[in-house]
C-alpha cells in the first residue's frame, strides 16, 4: 500500500480538515433546523414577557407600591407562575430558552470571528440559565437572583485575590452595560434582524437597550463597590440596582424611566421574535 505522502494530491492534515468541515456542516444543519429556529424565536418572545414583568414590578417600586416580588428575572418568573397561564408559559420558557441557547451554541461553533463566537457562547450560557430557572420555578424551587448574586460575590471573595476578582467582574459588567448603551443609541441591534421591523420597534429597541445598559451599569458598580469594601452584602443584583436608583437625585423618576425602558426592550423582543436573523 502506498504511503499517504506518496499519493498525488494528498496533503498532511487533509483528514483533519475534512473532519472539521463535516462537524461545522453538521452544527450548521442543527442551527438551521426549523425546530431550533422556531424555538429560538419563541425564546425571544418569552424573554420579552420576562422583561415586561420586570418593568411592571419596577414601576410599582418607583411609585412606592410594595411589588411583592424582586425586580429581576427571578421575580418576573415568580410573578408569571402566579398567573392563570403560568405553568404553560414557564414550560414554553424552558423550551424557548433551551432552543435559543442551542442556537447560540451553533453560532459559537461556526462563527466567523473570535468576538462573535465569544458573544454567542455568553448568550448561550445566559439563555440556558434562564431556561433552567423556568424549570426550577416549575419544580417549586424558587430562588432570589439577588441572593444568588450575593452568594456568588461572597464565594469570589474567599478566593485568592478575591477582591480583585470581584472588581474585575464589575468592570466586565460595566463593559457590557456600555455595549448595550452604544448598541441601542447607534441602532446596531438592527444587524440582528433579517429585515426592518418597523419604526415603532426601532424606537423601542433604542430606548430599551439604553435603559437596560443604565441598569447594568448600576449592577456593575455594585460589584465594584462590593470588591472595594470586601462585602458581598453590597451586591444584590438587578433588584438591588433598581432599588439603589431610588437613592439617586430624582431617583423615582429615573427608576420609572428605566422601568419603561425595560417595557420598551420587551416590545423590541416581541418584534425580534418575528424578524430575528436565525
Amino acid at each position: 500500500m502506498a504511503d499517504e505522502s506518496t499519493v498525488p494530491g494528498a496533503r498532511p492534515g487533509d483528514d483533519g480538515g475534512d473532519v472539521a468541515e463535516s462537524v461545522s456542516e453538521a452544527v450548521a444543519e442543527v442551527g438551521d433546523h426549523p425546530i431550533v429556529e422556531n424555538g429560538a424565536r419563541l425564546g425571544y418572545a418569552v424573554n420579552g414577557l420576562v422583561h415586561l414583568l420586570i418593568a411592571w414590578i419596577a414601576l410599582q417600586l418607583a411609585f412606592g407600591k410594595a411589588a411583592g416580588s424582586s425586580a429581576d428575572q427571578s421575580g418576573a418568573l415568580a410573578t408569571l407562575a402566579g398567573t392563570p397561564f403560568g405553568t404553560i408559559s414557564l414550560w414554553l420558557g424552558v423550551a424557548g430558552f433551551g432552543l435559543l441557547a442551542l442556537w447560540h451554541v451553533t453560532e459559537a461553533v461556526i462563527g466567523h470571528d473570535t468576538f462573535d463566537r465569544v458573544k454567542a457562547a455568553g448568550k448561550a450560557i445566559l439563555y440556558a440559565v434562564l431556561g433552567w430557572s423556568c424549570l426550577g420555578v416549575l419544580r417549586g424551587k424558587r430562588s432570589s437572583s439577588g441572593e444568588q448574586s450575593a452568594d456568588f460575590t461572597a464565594d469570589l471573595l474567599t478566593k485568592p485575590a478575591g477582591r480583585i476578582l470581584v472588581v474585575a467582574v464589575g468592570l466586565g459588567v460595566l463593559g457590557i452595560a456600555g455595549y448595550h448603551v452604544v448598541k441601542g443609541w447607534q441602532k446596531r441591534f438592527l444587524r440582528d434582524l433579517r429585515e426592518h421591523p418597523g419604526t415603532w420597534a426601532v424606537y423601542a429597541g433604542r430606548y430599551g437597550y439604553v435603559a437596560k445598559g443604565i441598569a447594568l451599569a448600576v449592577v456593575g458598580g455594585m460589584f465594584v463597590l462590593a470588591g472595594v469594601r470586601e462585602s458581598a452584602a453590597d451586591n444584590t443584583g438587578l433588584d438591588g440596582a433598581l432599588h439603589n436608583l431610588l437613592g439617586f437625585p430624582f431617583g423615582q423618576a429615573l427608576l420609572a424611566l428605566v422601568a419603561l425602558g425595560f417595557a420598551a426592550y420587551a416590545a423590541y423582543s416581541f418584534a425580534r421574535a418575528k424578524y430575528a436573523r436565525v
